[in-house]
């Protein structure tokens, strides 16, 4: 075998969480070779790149932050960050955890205009919209939620802020509990339930309130009343600031082209130096045999062939309720049951060339004309299905093929085989187009194009029989030689980072030879990621 590498890591998944397995093993270990099995014929899961008529789509949105310095480095070793005369900075302010790294921007640094292979520095700003008119995110009590809102609504949303503080729920039973306590309840029926609902499809009363911890963190009502502040008393904007949560973030890395770049070059950096990947391949089986998988049955998904492939280690990023399906002989009755009551919500992107857009921008950018700067809305208009609406000119210029055009993101979260999911192509642009005309954001003589795609199991669900995990982690964990990462696979609300934080766990797991898996679930968990309960 290549290299002497006698040992076999297969891995399920050529997302973050798989490639960064692949790239791990090869660089920390001299024997064991990773052999990734694809279902898609792409790279990168979710934070793949859409390349549509020359025009690039980002699934989702996927900002390059970490508070993990081991990532950080990892992604820069992977794409370079730009050079100061692009960036038209000699330092780039990166936060890290608890303490903040200003990173020399060299001046010999690649130039975006020149080179491909780049990570650029952005600018972030996410607003919300709602009532046809723009509010902060995350929502903070300035001068233009005041005007926006009206002094009335003002008086309630700080009484109500106030009761919470004097009399929180406790225990914390569902999300809409997570939201009251920290931003009170007038403020959480203004802004976060009805979006919130749209997103996963049920009450926010069946959601747990874990799923809180894991997007919302540490953020409350007061933090977003101190970062405005701390805004306004410095003229220093880092890049991540040592105290800001992670929703707090102003700036962020992107690479040139979208998500999807940093993860086509890592699989053709993994595949030079000797791991073997296999684009619509689909893992049916696995063979359990005393507390250990000793074979894993893949489907080729063009040709309908199917093989068994022996290894040592067998990484999964798979959804957690194919995996326990696809068990051979078949996992207890109670591991089945619990396993086949994880929900799921899928997700739909519609893509809209555009004219331009009816909506002003602001001041404080100078975007083309037509263009409002924001990296994402989040639309909470009621009546509109759409839950975000990207502009990808603002992500990365070189994301859109004419830079005197709009390129927008409609984002809609569903229920594979429901409604929105069965529409045709065709009927579902017009429906999308129809939605963001009836908001005022643009007009519909306007769009020159438009395209769609679907995204099956985008976001694990924290209601269903999620309540009940521990009997998968408990019979999982039992394999000694299965380890569960990324989002899916984890069945875990991960970031990109975190996804790529429970890879390389995993990865000193076989080389320390530990036996517990502890450390790759407690990813995403640890106080820095989370306020104090």
């Amino acid at each position: 075998m290549k290299n002497g590498r006698n040992k076999i890591a297969i891995i399920i998944g050529a997302g973050p969480a798989g490639l960064t397995a692949a790239y791990e093993l090869l660089k920390k270990t001299a024997d064991i070779k990773p052999i990734i099995y694809e279902a898609s014929d792409f790279f990168g899961g979710l934070a793949t790149t859409v390349n549509y008529k020359g025009n690039r789509m980002d699934m989702g949105g996927h900002r390059f932050f970490s508070k993990s310095d081991r990532v950080m480095q990892w992604w820069f070793d992977v794409l370079p960050l730009q050079g100061m005369e692009a960036s038209g900075s000699g330092t780039a302010h990166i936060g890290y955890q608890n303490k903040e790294r200003a990173v020399p921007v060299s001046s010999s640094g690649p130039d975006p205009a020149k080179v491909e292979k780049v990570m650029l520095i952005r600018k972030r700003l996410s607003r919300i919209f709602y009532l046809g008119k723009f509010f902060d995110y995350p929502v903070a009590l300035n001068r233009t939620t005041i005007a926006n809102l009206g002094i009335t609504r003002i008086v309630r949303i700080g009484a109500s802020y106030m009761r919470a503080r004097l009399f929180p729920i406790r225990p914390e039973r569902s999300l809409e509990d997570f939201f009251i306590n920290r931003f009170g309840k007038e403020l959480y029926l203004t802004f976060f339930k009805e979006y919130t609902e749209k997103v996963w499809g049920v009450p926010c009363t069946d959601i747990a309130p874990e799923w809180g911890a894991q997007r919302i963190k540490g953020l409350s009502l007061r933090k977003a009343l101190g970062n405005v502040l701390s805004q306004a008393l410095s003229s220093k904007h880092a890049l991540a600031e040592k105290n800001r949560e992670t929703s707090l973030v102003q700036q962020f890395l992107y690479p040139k082209y979208g998500p999807g770049q940093m993860w086509e070059e890592v699989a053709r950096m993994v595949q030079e130096q000797g791991a073997e990947i296999h684009l619509n391949h689909q893992v049916v089986g696995l063979t359990v045999s005393q507390n250990a998988i000793t074979g894993v049955t893949v489907k080729n998904g063009i040709m309908g062939e199917v093989k068994t492939q022996s290894g040592d280690y067998v990484f999964s990023t798979m959804p957690v309720r194919e995996l326990i399906e696809s068990m051979q002989p078949a996992a207890p009755q109670e591991v089945l049951r619990v396993s086949r009551g994880l929900a799921y919500r899928d997700f739909i992107i519609v893509g809209l060339l555009l004219k331009h857009m009816r909506i002003q921008h602001t001041k404080d950018r100078n975007p083309p004309v037509g263009i409002i700067p924001d990296n994402w809305m989040y639309i909470q208009e009621p009546g509109v299905k759409m839950g975000r609406l990207e502009i990808f000119n603002n992500w990365s210029p070189y994301l859109v093929k004419d830079p005197a055009t709009a390129w927008v993101g409609l984002e809609y979260f569903c229920n594979e085989g429901d409604a929105l999911w069965s529409k045709p192509d065709k009927e579902f642009i017009a429906f999308a187009v129809e939605e963001l005309a009836k908001i005022g954001i643009i007009e519909k003589e306007d769009v020159l194009d438009g395209t769609i795609v679907r995204v099956k199991k985008a976001y694990p669900a924290y209601f269903g029989t999620y309540g009940e995990f521990a009997v998968i982690r408990k019979f999982t964990d039992a394999i000694e030689n299965l380890f569960l990462i990324g989002r899916n696979g984890m069945h875990k609300y991960n970031n990109q980072d975190h996804s790529m934080l429970t890879a390389m766990a995993a990865v000193e797991h076989i080389i320390q030879g530990i036996k517990t898996k502890d450390a790759i679930w407690d990813v995403n968990a640890e106080q820095d990621y989370h306020e104090a309960k």
